[in-house]
């Protein structure tokens, strides 16, 4: 028993030891991807990690007799077949762009500012009042498609009367893509610029939705852009500067983020190289134009799913067990890097305030009751942009407050058309300015 148990302790320790060398390199792997941002699809991490545990084994066994040196390379063998998955694409690597949508002819609009990008119109109802200001949506993102969901509320609008038209920015659903330096906030703006340009049909109204939210509300703060503008509807919006988006602040009600089922499908954060490569770029490691996934490839890769709870941090907490799908699979599309970069050009930015003490446009606010988006970053908006004229607070609804569920649909649109039409709000004027302070103090 004694020998039993010495030769047990032995192999016992050996294989720990064996396990400590694999997860050594795993770490010198990821310190060499960090290092040289992915390079060649990792291939220089993994090199660079081999080459390490080679030289570390021949080290180890240089004493050892003949057969036995091979033994410390055990450990090495391992950790290049675990690392070989980051370095191994198994999502397409040129883009796939979603197929058309059955009920929407998908246009392509090449704009001066070089974005080339998927346009879709729904004409007014034949029937009814026409509203006769062109009507612009701005979906959020920042890099995504638009989602079906979305699509549904934009045909009740046009239903209503308005001639709606929407596009996905570069590089979101099936807009072309964009060399990755190119994804700023500024060139999104320009982009909503161009785009009314080559609309050709005067000023238009814009609805801008989170992110979108955010591109509308700098267009306001630029003159050149604002002036192609007629009214504006900033619904829920991201932060729209560097300041802002430091401000960890008061969020709206309780969301069904930890109350929601998980989301089911396939995601790929369950495969090591887009675990790897997502994780790293969400923990500023890696940077949005790494060279260990190509922009297309993170675009095919990533999934509904991927987004976790998110989604349902879009909805209030009693609708928890009956969130509706947003999108179909065929349909989703995003861009992570796409959009950290974008993300990251906002939190650079200086203030927007003193530009947007400017803003002459009409404009109005919509805020959701239960939005996992920062208070702040909405009232911020209403602090500084003297032009808002209405601020409608939507009670019973998330973040996505065109969901489809009840008659949030029916209620968002008749806030949006009574402002476009300046008819009077459905709900009251909440907040106001002055009511700031103590609609953060008591919407927490």
């Amino acid at each position: 028993m004694p020998t039993f148990a010495i030769r047990l302790a032995r192999i016992t320790g050996r294989l720990l030891l064996a396990l400590a060398a694999v997860a050594t390199l795993v770490v010198v792997f990821l310190a060499a991807l960090v290092l040289t941002d992915g390079a060649g699809s990792g291939l220089a991490a993994w090199l660079t990690a081999l080459g390490i545990g080679a030289a570390a084994a021949l080290w180890r066994g240089r004493r050892r007799a003949r057969a036995a040196r091979l033994a410390p390379f055990l450990p090495v063998v391992v950790a290049a077949a675990l690392t070989a998955s980051v370095c191994v694409p198994t999502a397409p690597t040129a883009r796939r762009s979603p197929p058309a949508l059955p009920f929407v002819a998908t246009q392509h609009w090449t704009l001066d500012t070089g974005s080339r990008v998927a346009v879709y119109h729904y004409p007014p109802a034949k029937t009814g009042s026409r509203h006769p200001v062109p009507f612009v949506y701005l979906n959020g993102g920042p890099v995504r498609g638009i989602s079906v969901q979305d699509h549904r509320f934009l045909r009740l609008l046009a239903r209503q009367g308005h001639d709606v038209y929407a596009y996905e920015q570069a590089g979101g659903g099936r807009s072309d893509l964009l060399p990755m330096e190119q994804y700023t906030i500024s060139r999104t703006v320009r982009d909503l610029a161009a785009f009314v340009d080559r609309l050709d049909k005067g000023k238009v109204d814009v609805l801008g939705f989170s992110s979108g939210g955010v591109v509308l509300t700098r267009a306001l703060a630029d003159p050149r852009v604002a002036a192609r503008l007629h009214r504006a509807v900033i619904a829920d919006p991201g932060p729209m500067d560097g300041p802002t988006a430091r401000i960890a602040g008061h969020k709206g009600r309780s969301t069904a983020r930890d109350l929601a089922p998980a989301m089911t499908g396939p995601r790929s954060t369950h495969l090591p190289r887009y675990a790897v490569a997502f994780g790293l770029m969400r923990l500023g490691l890696l940077t949005p134009d790494t060279g260990l996934i190509g922009q297309a490839e993170g675009d095919n890769a990533f999934t509904a799913a991927d987004l976790g709870s998110d989604t349902a941090s879009a909805y209030c907490a009693r609708d928890a067990h009956r969130i509706p799908t947003e999108d179909t699979a065929q349909n989703f599309s995003f861009s992570p890097a796409a959009s950290l970069r974008v993300q990251q050009t906002i939190k650079d930015s200086p203030s927007l305030a003193p530009r947007l003490r400017h803003s002459k446009t009409p404009a109005m606010l919509m805020i959701a009751e239960c939005s996992s988006q920062v208070r702040q970053w909405a009232t911020a908006v209403l602090a500084e942009d003297p032009a808002i004229q209405r601020t409608q607070y939507m009670p019973g609804v998330g973040h996505h407050m065109w969901n489809g569920l009840d008659d949030n649909n029916a209620r968002a649109a008749a806030v949006i058309t009574a402002f476009l039409q300046d008819k009077p709000a459905p709900l009251p004027n909440y907040p106001t300015r002055d009511g700031i302070p103590a609609f953060l103090r008591d919407h927490k």
